[in-house]
């Protein structure tokens, strides 16, 4: 029988408690899902008012994995969608995780949330830029945070403050608030700075991504600032070999950075982080901190 929780009054059916996600750690589902709980408060942060697209891995990161943007079809009438219309689907609604009833339920999905760089009810109108540095081997993040070191200075020459997180892959996510802005008007920006990059940084930097241009170079994804495009969500889980996170990172420990395993975080790593840094991600949701595209 599935157990059924109560979560800020809602009743949610939490499933599989004991199956193991993850056996390269042995990493549970009811673990997952503590994990969710405890650091909902800045993980809601993240979701809070952004239509969900879920990649789902319900047997770990070993099994069938699909990417879903149109809510379950056992979703709960209580949990809240956002009408995105899409060109096939003009009515078409996605999940918003605004409280942590849903984000329960979700987690027992087992799922990575992936988000727009905008909110629901302005599509397309970015309060976000994001710039997703994914490294061509032998190159890892370790080369990802020298060209993050030169991003950062360049955004902040245009009055941009940049934040860092891990993909919880290999690479490394530099995060801008912004005024809302047309997502076009961001993409078109931030392939300009990737072009800058790779003229500044020629044997470190590409900015396009074909697979022959990116061994041993940091490739500067700006494709993701397009209104179609979604994002790992800060502190989600991803579906690796183990449970790895996309955790925010200070500048200081990208600065320092000279191994790849210095910045891999696990779910165990969040809450020690947290309780020492706060949330490092906090400064994007605060709207005086929103800079204005040049």
């Amino acid at each position: 029988m599935t157990p059924i929780t109560e979560v800020e009054g809602r009743r949610v059916a939490l499933s599989n408690l004991d199956k193991v996600l993850y056996p390269a750690t042995g990493t549970t589902k009811g673990e997952l899902l503590h994990y969710c709980a405890s650091v909902s408060g800045p993980l809601l942060a993240q979701l809070d008012d952004r239509p969900v697209s879920f990649l789902r891995f319900p047997d770990g990161p070993g099994g069938q994995r699909f990417f879903t943007k149109n809510p379950p079809p056992s979703t709960p009438t209580w949990v809240k969608t956002a009408e995105v219309p899409r060109t096939e689907d003009k009515a078409a609604r996605q999940v918003v995780v605004s409280d942590l009833a849903t984000l329960m339920w979700a987690a027992n999905l087992v799922v990575e949330f992936h988000t727009p760089q905008w909110r629901a009810g302005a599509p397309g109108q970015a309060d976000r830029l994001v710039l997703d540095l994914d490294p061509g081997e032998p190159a890892s993040i370790v080369e990802c945070c020298t060209v993050a070191g030169w991003l950062r200075d360049r955004l902040a020459a245009d009055g941009l403050s940049a934040y860092a997180k891990t993909s919880g892959s290999k690479g490394l996510h530099l995060l801008s608030a912004l005024e809302p802005t047309p997502s076009g008007q961001v993409s078109a920006y931030a392939k300009k700075l990737a072009r800058e990059a790779e003229a500044e940084l020629p044997g470190l930097v590409t900015h396009k991504m074909a697979k022959a241009l990116r061994p041993g170079k940091v490739f500067v994804d700006f494709s993701q600032n397009a209104a179609a495009k979604t994002t790992a969500t800060p502190y989600t889980v991803r579906a690796k070999d183990r449970p790895t996170v996309s955790a925010p990172v200070s500048w200081a420990e990208v600065e320092a950075c000279t191994d790849p395993a210095e910045l891999a975080f696990l779910i165990g790593d969040i809450g020690p982080r947290l309780e020492r840094d706060g949330d490092l991600l906090a400064p994007l949701s605060d709207p005086d901190g929103a800079g204005r595209l040049p």
